[in-house]
């Protein structure tokens, strides 16, 4: 474990109201900080009250959604490539360790909720979770902001989606299957690839991939619709048509209503880290990668073909394409067609045992 110097008593947090690294000059005060102790041990959590939960986002028509609620800030899910590094630098925290580590907690975000769900504010549109850190990684098992958040907006009737690569969103099951019998739940695990060295090596605090997929099959299973974000695809790491095609295959059998992908995109401050990161294990492959990666997103060229392998791997297992962002606004931004795999039924005399969380 890196040791890190202590947050200063006197720091003060700045904070952004969408979740992109802009500058727009909201101030917290001092927040209080909270050593891990037990299973989150190396963990600091820096407890703030969020002026605002429901954040929006304007001008992106990529994206299928507008409304964003995200409790957490940092992520010890510690992905190497993770694109939102950035909005903890503005924060006055590293890019680093502090984004893996020091994990921000907006300590009443369900109370902000509820507020800003009053209808004389709101009109009911669909929010999105996990659009910039996890809403379910380690620290939400000590908090439960999410599964706060998650009541509050079932209550309220508000349609909302996840997209998390953390088993833990099968502890919500329950809340899930209420929020499906109404149709105001889309889930989205995201699995970029079967390959342990891969995972290992730029996702070193997420559940294996083995075990998200069967989250999709378990979330599915009880009626929750749930699709996999095939994402990111690293050019030389994970793009090879050999992962691709495992991956697409993995998604059919396991009943994802859904597969996108997206292929690695690195901005400004990610792109050293990314690269640094993978230097240590694959200095020749880093080296590609900073001559390819002029800008944030890869060649063009590049992004059709793995999508293209992608979609014709699930047609090959016995999906169904059809047009990109076909579920409307419940569907995760995606650079390829949406395929929906059509999913053989067991036979009636089959046991269906419980998946492991």
């Amino acid at each position: 474990m890196v040791e890190r110097a202590p947050l200063e008593g006197t720091a003060q947090l700045r904070w952004e109201l969408a979740d992109a690294p802009v500058h727009q000059g909201e101030l917290f005060g001092r927040p209080r900080r909270e050593v891990g102790r037990g299973e989150y041990r190396g963990l600091e959590f820096l407890h703030v009250e969020a002026r605002r939960i429901i954040n929006e986002i304007k001008g992106d028509p990529f994206l299928p959604f507008r409304f964003t609620v995200n409790p957490y800030r940092g992520c010890s899910h510690a992905c190497t490539y993770c694109f939102a590094r950035p909005t903890h630098e503005y924060l006055g925290l590293g890019i680093g360790t502090d984004f893996d580590q020091r994990i921000v907690v907006k300590v009443n975000a369900v109370e902000r909720l509820q507020a800003e769900l009053r209808p004389a504010r709101w009109r009911g549109e669909h929010i999105a979770l996990g659009t910039n850190t996890d809403p379910y990684q380690r620290c939400e098992g000590k908090y439960r902001l999410t599964r706060g958040i998650l009541r509050t907006l079932i209550d309220a009737g508000n349609p909302f989606s996840i997209l998390t690569k953390s088993t833990l969103v099968l502890r919500d099951l329950d809340l899930l299957e209420e929020a499906a019998a109404t149709g105001r739940v889309r889930v989205n695990l995201s699995v970029g690839t079967l390959d342990h060295h891969a995972w290992k090596s730029t996702e070193p605090g997420t559940p294996a991939p083995e075990r998200r997929l069967r989250a999709v099959a378990q979330l599915n299973e009880a009626g929750v619709p749930c699709g996999v974000l095939v994402a990111p695809v690293i050019p030389g790491l994970t793009d090879d048509p050999a992962q691709l095609r495992a991956v697409a295959e993995a998604c059919v059998e396991v009943g994802a209503v859904s597969v996108s992908t997206v292929m690695l995109h690195l901005r400004p401050g990610v792109r050293d880290h990314f690269l640094e990161a993978l230097r240590r294990s694959d200095p020749a492959l880093a080296d590609q990668l900073a001559a390819r990666y002029r800008g944030a997103y890869g060649p063009k060229a590049d992004r059709r073909r793995i999508g293209d392998q992608v979609h014709r791997a699930i047609a090959a297992a016995g999906g169904l394409a059809v047009d990109r962002f076909a579920d409307g606004h419940l569907a995760p931004p995606v650079e390829t067609p949406v395929a929906v795999p059509v999913r053989p039924q067991p036979p009636a005399d089959q046991l269906s045992l419980p998946l492991p969380i």
